[in-house]
């Protein structure tokens, strides 16, 4: 195939971050049809990227079965998450999809069973698995450099929800169409992390809570309960006994996109961030005495997600694509987390 025609359902703020990304490999894949709830911006969207109108479309279900859409895209809010993957894999369409990969975790197991049922190419939108320096770490892990990994800490902050901001009631604070808050939203990319760095999830506990309780909905002028959280914490111990703590927020003053996260084995400490993605620091003993590096990460780990992307829909399996059982894993995790937070109990995974 000369160009793989990619149909992009969403057409949000993170829909322009894909097509952005999308357009490097324009000698490879084209935007072809574009799918989106409002009609305006469905039109303006279209308009800018020369879309044909009969490509433009306010039913995703369509764009899906268009036999002219080899491969979709969908940048949705969670609630379609798991319909627009259920008529992905009924038409036999390879996707990437936005996470957290369902709603809530009832969602996810008729999936899995369409899924054993009918494989289909699919990659899941854990966007921090392609940042260099998550990827350089790993690398370090599985080379030995820290020895035997015994435990981690994670935490993913941003700020934008705390109270002085005044942020208003939006679909992101709306449990009907979110499943959760800040735990799905950024807590799901900290799950992704450790399962990419340290392997699977084997127990847990957990808490979640909301610190602004009420936000104002300017639709009509009234303040709404928030059913969400904007703060979770939670503790896991994973397969070769490797224990790691987590932490997310919206509500953390001067954190703009703070992912991290800290490793410590017996013969070394790694630190990596998404506010140096380029760079990591290594600390170890040498010659008796602590040595601090910061290495700069080799451009071999500069891989980007549409380059994977593209390789899946040519029938590789590039190392860390994130997969549809790794949606569904994570999903299995989330709804883990909330059980342990309800129950105030340890939960086995």
């Amino acid at each position: 195939m000369s160009k793989y025609r990619i149909g992009l359902i969403g057409l949000g703020g993170m829909a322009q971050a894909h097509i952005r990304w999308m357009s490097a490999f324009a000698d490879r894949m084209e935007l072809v049809a574009v799918s989106d709830v409002n009609e305006e911006v469905l039109a303006r969207v279209g308009d800018q990227q020369g879309i044909a109108p009969s490509m433009r479309y306010s039913n995703y279900t369509a764009l899906i079965e268009d036999p002219n859409v080899d491969a979709v895209v969908s940048v949705t809010p969670n609630n379609v998450h798991a319909d627009i993957v259920a008529h992905c894999l009924a038409s036999r369409k390879p996707f990437m999809a936005e996470k957290p990969f369902t709603r809530v975790f009832e969602e996810a197991l008729p999936l899995l069973a369409q899924y054993e049922q009918h494989p289909v190419p699919a990659m899941i939108g854990f966007t921090y698995r392609f940042t260099p320096a998550f990827r350089y770490a790993r690398e370090l892990i599985r080379e030995g450099k820290l020895g035997q990994i015994r435990s981690f800490s994670s935490q993913y902050l941003q700020g934008w929800g705390a109270p002085q901001y005044n942020v208003g009631y939006n679909w992101r604070f709306d449990k009907s169409v979110t499943g959760t808050g800040t735990l799905g939203d950024l807590g799901s990319h900290m799950i992704d992390m450790a399962r990419f760095l340290f392997g699977e999830f084997e127990e847990l506990s957990a808490q979640l809570h909301t610190i602004v309780p009420q936000r104002l909905d300017s639709r009509t002028g009234e303040q709404v309960k928030i059913e969400v959280d904007d703060f979770a914490s939670f503790q896991a111990r994973m397969s070769g006994d490797v224990h790691g703590i987590f932490l997310t927020s919206r509500n953390a003053i001067g954190s703009g996109n703070q992912h991290e996260i800290s490793i410590y084995g017996d013969t070394g400490t790694l630190h990596a961030s998404t506010e140096d993605p380029n760079k990591i620091v290594w600390i170890r003993e040498e010659d008796g005495q602590l040595a601090r590096t910061v290495l700069n990460v080799p451009k071999r780990c500069e891989v980007t997600q549409y380059e994977q992307f593209l390789s899946m829909l040519e029938g590789g399996q590039p190392d860390g694509l994130p997969g549809f059982m790794d949606g569904y894993r994570n999903q299995q995790v989330l709804d883990a987390i909330i059980r342990a937070s309800d129950s105030k109990t340890v939960v086995q995974l």
